[in-house]
Order: structure tokens, then sequence, then C-alpha cells
């Protein structure tokens, strides 16, 4: 019997919370009449810091989950009605994180004296630009490109929002650059860009190379992503990233690898039914037929996608080419029978639990779509599924991209690749799965947590190997022990 732990869904969360300040009496009682309060009306408290004593009265921090927006001030009426207790001030701590933007520029050496000055600008800085000059390969090593990845935006498919703009795409993304610092010690910078044509947005990344060692794409509408990415790959020197597409596909990947170690099942003969085929889903698909899965049917509002079906998109007709073998047509329903894995990345509640129950023998379930699964886990699990997955941080198995990509770009840019190819990916999902000890595997476990930094390492080390073999690694000099202990100099 395969181990399982799901826990009940949390109702409050950190992300609604706020921190209110209140005066209260020096009344019995008064703090416990405010607590109360607050937990009859379904808060959640946290932290309670006394911030000034008075003859008369305390003020008081105390903060508290809630579930919305309309919650908290519920709460803080609530709390406006209560004898002896006078609200000061609230703040939602969201908001409050977000104040003047999440990241900021650091320097990595002091200046302090002329000598520091001297080296770090002029005149000493006009040597490392000559030296640039004469050898343009030269800023991989002598500046910010080679430690340095650009988060790109066009704002028009940002999280579940939809085309929200430039501007309202910015805090997603420099929340993506804070990841990229804590997990993978890659310095990233957000660039949120007012262009929504393909052929501008490819110029603008174009001209961006000089100064950042990759590119990560973020939150760009399909079907442009496509070709944006395709393109810049081509012509860029750098690694090209979509995120949105391949660190899905790679944790995707990283979880089937573990989950077919408990199921004894083999790749090549499972039947996987993929609804929702936009970015995530076509490169979540290609990377399963990569891993040796044959039979994968693609699934979209009009049903099965098969070279049966006429008036396909360009981008449809490419991937009912290279999957749905056998060319089952039909509804989900109908393709779902028998299928040993449902990869959701559509929408909620797209299956039922009697289409668990037709599904083969031990399915697996990664049901990915936020905030609500295309089943809920507690009901794929009561219909018979093995192994659930979902997109969720508050359920076991999360498929969460911060596990792929901050050691994605790691790896690339420790050994200055050119690209991130397939071997590259498939190394990382490899890395990501492996993170787990064989032991510790099971049903509630087979994708280490996001809080693992090892991760990150596990998988810096194996892309860096995977671009070293197969060919688009650029590695620079560095200092080394030559004959007889001389010291080489380091080549810059």
């Amino acid at each position: 019997m395969l181990k399982r732990l799901i826990p009940l869904l949390s109702t409050t969360g950190a992300s609604n919370s706020i921190t209110v300040r209140l005066r209260l009496d020096h009344t019995p009682g008064t703090l416990s009449r405010v607590l109360s309060v607050i937990g009859e009306h379904g808060g959640n408290v946290g932290a309670i810091d006394i911030v000034k004593h008075e003859s008369t009265c305390l003020i008081r921090d105390i903060s508290v989950d809630t579930r919305s927006v309309s919650h908290q001030h519920e709460i803080l009426s609530m709390l406006h009605g209560i004898e002896g207790v006078v609200i000061q001030n609230w703040s939602d701590r969201t908001f409050l994180m977000h104040l003047g933007g999440k990241i900021s520029t650091g320097i990595k050496f002091p200046l302090k004296t002329r000598d520091d000055l001297s080296m770090a600008y002029t005149p000493g800085v006009a040597r490392v630009c000559m030296a640039i000059h004469e050898n343009p390969e030269k800023a991989r090593n002598l500046t910010i490109k080679k430690n340095t990845v650009a988060v790109v935006s066009d704002g028009t498919a940002v999280l579940g929002l939809g085309d929200i703009g430039p501007e309202a795409a910015m805090p997603v993304m420099e929340g993506k650059a804070m990841l990229f610092k804590e997990f993978g010690q890659v310095d990233a910078f957000p660039i949120c860009i007012r262009e929504k044509d393909t052929d501008e947005i490819i110029k603008i990344v174009k001209a961006m190379e000089p100064t950042f060692g990759g590119i990560n794409l973020e939150d760009i509408s399909a079907p442009r992503c496509f070709e944006i990415e395709r393109r810049l790959k081509e012509e860029m020197e750098i690694p090209v990233f979509h995120d949105d597409q391949h660190g899905t596909a790679v944790v995707l990947t990283a979880a089937l690898i573990n989950s077919l170690k408990l199921i004894a099942k083999k790749a090549e003969d499972l039947k996987v039914v993929v609804v929702g085929v936009g970015a995530a889903g076509t490169a979540c698909t290609d990377m399963m037929l990569l891993l040796g899965i044959k039979n994968i049917i693609g699934v979209d509002r009009d049903g099965a996608i098969s070279t049966c079906r006429k008036n396909l998109s360009p981008e449809k007709a490419s991937y009912a080419a290279r999957t749905n073998p056998n060319g089952e047509t039909g509804s989900l329903q109908e393709v779902l029978k028998d299928a040993d894995l449902f990869v959701g990345l559509s929408g909620p509640r797209v299956i039922s639990e009697d289409d668990v129950r037709n599904m083969a023998e031990n399915p697996m379930v990664f049901a990915m779509s936020n905030p609500e699964p295309e089943i809920m886990p507690a009901k794929a699990l009561a219909a018979g599924a093995s192994i659930v997955a979902t997109g969720r941080s508050d359920f076991p198995n999360q498929i969460n991209n911060v596990l792929c990509f901050p050691g994605i770009f790691r790896g690339a840019l420790d050994v200055s690749a050119s690209t991130i190819n397939e071997q590259m990916k498939m190394a990382a999902a490899q890395a990501i799965a492996d993170s787990i000890p064989s032991e510790a595997i099971c049903a509630d476990y087979v994708i280490p947590s996001c809080f693992d930094k090892n991760v990150s390492k596990n998988v810096a080390k194996a892309v860096a190997a995977a671009a070293r073999e197969t060919g688009v690694a650029r590695m620079a000099g560095d200092y080394s022990i030559g004959p007889r202990g001389s010291i080489r100099e380091l080549k810059y």
C-alpha cells in the first residue's frame, strides 16, 4: 500500500495576512477578547509583539493570516467594536513587502580609498575596457555578464491573471529575480517591455546580449512565445529559456521518473493524456517523448488532438504529428479511459472521480492548474489514484519550477554555455529526481522540497556536465597550480 498524507485545505495564509497595531487598555482580559474575536471570525493569529508600554495602555502589533481582502476588512471591523481597543493603523503584509520593490543592486568591493576608486573606475577601468574591445569574448569574465540573467516579459500571460501589462508584471518578475539569487546565486534583473509585436520583442531582447549571460523568458502568451524562443535561440549566443514551458516540463519529468519507481511501470508502456497544450503542455509532452513515452494524447476544448482533425493551428498540427500514434478521437473522458497518467495544465474541475476510476490500474494524476487543480487530490486519491501531484504548495508533490530554473542557469553560466539543449534539460530532470534517496521515495514524496538547496546544486552540476558532453560549453580559465608549484596567470 503506497503511503500518503493529504493535508486539510488551508483557508488562511500569509499571502493575505495583515499586521494590526492596537492600543489596548490596561484592563484584564483585553488581549484575550481581541484574540477571541479574531479566532471567531476565521483569522489565524501569528506574531504578537509589544511595541510600547505606557501607564494606561499597551501598544501591540498582531499579525493575522486571513482568507482574502474582504476577510481582512471583516476582522478589522470586528476589532474596531471591542471596548478598550483602538486600531492605530494596519498594513497588508504582502503589499508592505513590495514597497519600493523587492530587489536592489549591490557592490562586490568597497570603495573606501583612492586606490579602490582608481581600479573600479577611472583610470584603471580603461585597461579592462580595451581588453574587452580587443577581444569581446572577455566580457563573459570581466563584466556582470558572467553571472547575470534578464527576466523578460511583455505582461501578456502573467500567472493566472492574463494580459495585465508590463507594469503589473513587474512584481512577478522581481520575485523571479529573488528566486534566482536565493536558490542559484544568479544575479537576475526584471525587464518588462511595452511591446507585443513578435519581431520587435526579438529585436529588443537581442539588443541586450552584450549585458546578460542568459535570457529567461517569462509570462509571454502562446503561441507567440514559441516563435520568440525559437528565433532567439537561433540568433543569440547565450542561453534562452522560456521557464513557463521548460521549467514545468523538467520538474514534471522528475516527478514522473520517481513515480515510475513506485508503480513498477515502464515509460514506453504508458498511455498519457495531456489537457491543455499551450506553452507548458507542449513542452511537457516533448520532455515525456524524450523520456521514452510513445503514446501521448493531447486534449483541447474540441477533444483529442489528432491528424484526423481539420483546421488545426500550425502549432497543434505539429503537436498532432508527433503524438497520438493510434489516432484516438473523442472527448477527454473517452480518451482518458485506461490511461496511466493524467497531466493537467488547463483549469479547475476538468475531471471527476469517475474519470479517475476509468483510468488504468494505479493511475497517476498530475493536476497542475492553479489555484484550483483539475481535480482535488483527496478526490483523486479516493477514486484510486496512486500518486497525485499539483502546482500548489499546500499539498504534497508540488510541481514547482523553482526546483529547475535557478540550477539550470547556474550550470549553464558556470560553463558559459551557448544554449540550453534537450540533454541539459533531461539532465536537470534526472538530478531533481535523484535528489530524493531511493529509500525515501513514496507516494507523497516523489519530488523534493523547493527549499532543499541541494537540489539547485545537483541540477547545476548535472547541467554543466551535459553542456560539456554536448559541446555547448565555453569554459573560461581560472587560477590553477602549474608545474612545480608555479602559479598560472588568470586567463581573462
